[in-house]
C-alpha cells in the first residue's frame, strides 16, 4: 500500500462473461478469451484490483491505496462470472465486486425476468469465499428512480436482507440498475444500510463524487484490447472522448425520465 490517495480510479463495469450469451445480454457481455486478455493486461500494467468497499473505506478514512488501484465489478449475477471469470481472477490473485439482483438468481428467491443463465447461491458463496465482495443490485432489477417510495424501499431492503441471509454477512456496497439514481434513490439506498453505491457515468471514480454516486466505465463486447487499455490508463479526458456519444444519449434520456416522473406525480400513478 502507498500513502493516502484521492486521485481518480478506474472502475470497470462488466456484466455477462460468456461465449454465446443470450441476445438480450450480448452487447454488454465479453467473451471469456477477451476477459482473460484484459486481466493479463491489468497485471502487465501493474494494476492492483481492490473491492468497492476497500475503495470507499480508504477515501472515507484517508487510508492507503495501492499505486495503481482498479476495480473490477460485475452486475446482475450471470453464471459465467463463476464459470469463466473466477478462474482468471484466481490466476492473478485479483479481487472483484459482484452486484447481484437477488430476484434473478437461481434458487428460492427467483422471481423470473433474468436475461440469461444466472448464478445460483452456492456459486455466489464460492465467489465470496474466493475473495469476491458481494453487493446489492436491487431485487428485481427495476429502474429505481421511476418507482414509488414503497416499491423502492422493498427493492433495496429486500435485496440486502436476502444477501445477508444467504451469505451470513450484510452487503456494504450497491450498484444502481441501469445506473439510474436520484437524490431520493440515494437516500433510500443509504437508509437500507448500504455504505456506498456505484452509478455508471462512464468516467473515472473520484472522491468528490461522494460515496453514493461513484462512476464506472462500461466494458462491452466491442471493447478491444487497445480500447480497454485506454479505459484503464488513458485518463479522464480520453475516457470522456470514448464515451461522448453515450453521454449525449444519457443527457437526452435524463430529460425524458424527469418528465415521466413529473407526469406520474401529477397523475398519482
Amino acid at each position: 500500500m502507498t500513502a493516502a490517495r484521492t486521485g481518480p480510479v478506474p472502475v470497470l463495469m462488466y456484466h455477462s462473461v460468456a461465449h454465446s450469451p443470450a441476445k438480450a445480454a450480448f452487447a454488454l457481455s465479453v467473451s471469456p478469451d477477451a476477459f482473460a486478455d484484459q486481466m493479463e493486461l491489468l497485471s502487465e500494467l501493474g494494476c492492483t484490483p481492490i473491492t468497492t468497499a476497500q475503495l470507499a473505506h480508504a477515501w472515507r478514512t484517508a487510508g492507503a491505496l495501492p499505486r495503481r488501484p482498479v476495480l473490477i465489478t460485475f452486475d446482475d449475477g450471470y453464471e459465467g462470472v463463476h464459470r469463466h471469470a473466477l478462474p482468471v481472477l484466481a490466476t492473478y490473485g485479483f479481487v472483484s465486486t459482484l452486484f447481484v439482483s437477488t430476484g434473478w438468481l437461481r434458487g428460492a428467491h427467483d422471481g423470473g425476468g433474468a436475461l440469461d443463465t444466472m448464478l445460483d447461491w452456492d456459486q455466489v458463496r464460492a465467489l465470496a469465499a474466493a475473495g469476491t465482495e458481494i453487493g446489492g443490485h436491487s431485487h428485481s432489477h427495476q429502474q429505481l428512480d421511476q418507482l414509488g417510495d414503497e416499491r423502492l424501499w422493498f427493492e433495496t431492503l429486500r435485496c440486502r436482507e436476502i444477501i445477508a441471509d444467504e451469505l451470513g454477512a450484510r452487503p456494504l456496497s450497491f450498484a444502481y440498475p441501469y445506473g439510474y439514481s436520484s437524490r431520493r434513490v440515494r437516500r433510500t439506498v443509504r437508509s437500507a444500510g448500504f455504505a456506498q453505491a456505484l452509478a455508471v457515468g462512464n468516467g473515472l471514480a473520484e472522491r468528490r463524487q461522494g460515496p453514493y454516486a461513484l462512476e464506472r466505465v462500461t466494458v462491452r463486447r466491442g471493447t478491444d484490447l487497445d480500447a480497454f487499455e485506454r479505459l484503464v490508463a488513458g485518463g479522464g479526458r480520453e475516457i470522456r472522448r470514448a464515451f461522448a456519444a453515450d453521454r449525449v444519449l444519457t443527457k437526452g434520456y435524463a430529460v425524458l425520465r424527469a418528465a415521466r416522473r413529473a407526469n406520474r406525480a401529477l397523475t398519482g400513478d
